[in-house]
């Protein structure tokens, strides 16, 4: 009974503290009062409640079950071709013959183009002449039978104004064309008749080597 009334001294005395009272005991619950606000003790030496120190962190939770598939989103926009630059992809086709026809194909080279929008790079390396009196003979380059359009033709020629002249040399005709589709192309050279001048007698190869280079390349700037 001792001990009791000491608990009571001493929760009696921490309540005043705290400028709290004893409202009433009964059944062994103290219930006290502040402000108009109504605490429970409960019996025993338990004293009104004052906060802890917060606990250790709980361990990690289980894994929730997987979530519903999201919404498929909007269809991305269309990337470029890829271009490898580091592998290059070309091709030459040689020949040694002295070929004497003034119109027609002269050689053809089948090429594999690998993209879409790369252009192609060709030229014709080798001996070209023209022979007559004001006659002149174009050599130029075809893609699948027709010529370059884009950005122009791939051609070269060459006029002869008097029958004194033999202009046998090597000779080099170049350049790029554009948009020409992936896939086997076959690019052809060919000798022709120039515009406004009368047909030389036009002669491709003299006792030497001609050859056709394709290279395929990255498009030009923009």
């Amino acid at each position: 009974m001792a001990r009791a009334t000491d608990k009571l001294s001493e929760i009696s005395n921490f309540l005043a503290s705290e400028n709290m009272r004893v409202k009433y005991v009964r059944r062994g619950v103290i219930r006290v009062v502040k402000m108009g606000e109504f605490k429970t003790l409960c019996k025993g030496s338990q004293y009104p409640s004052i906060p802890g120190i917060p606990g250790n962190p709980g361990r990690d939770g289980i894994p929730g079950s997987r979530g519903p598939a999201g919404a498929k989103g909007e269809p991305g926009e269309r990337g470029d071709d890829y271009v490898d630059l580091v592998k290059s992809n070309w091709k030459q086709c040689v020949w040694k013959r002295n070929d004497g026809k003034d119109t027609g194909l002269i050689q053809n080279c089948i090429f594999n183009k690998k993209y879409d929008n790369t252009s192609l790079r060709v030229f014709y390396a080798g001996s070209l002449n023209s022979y007559g009196s004001s006659v002149c003979n174009r050599w130029y380059f075809t893609f699948d039978g027709a010529e370059c359009t884009k950005p122009a033709t791939i051609e070269g020629v060459i006029w002869v104004g008097s029958t004194q002249v033999y202009p046998y040399r090597d000779r080099h005709i170049e350049g790029y064309c554009n948009q020409v589709p992936k896939g086997h192309i076959r690019v052809g050279f060919w000798i022709g008749k120039c515009h406004s001048h009368s047909l030389g007698n036009g002669y491709t190869g003299w006792y030497s080597i001609s050859r056709i280079v394709i290279e395929e390349v990255p498009p030009p700037q923009a």
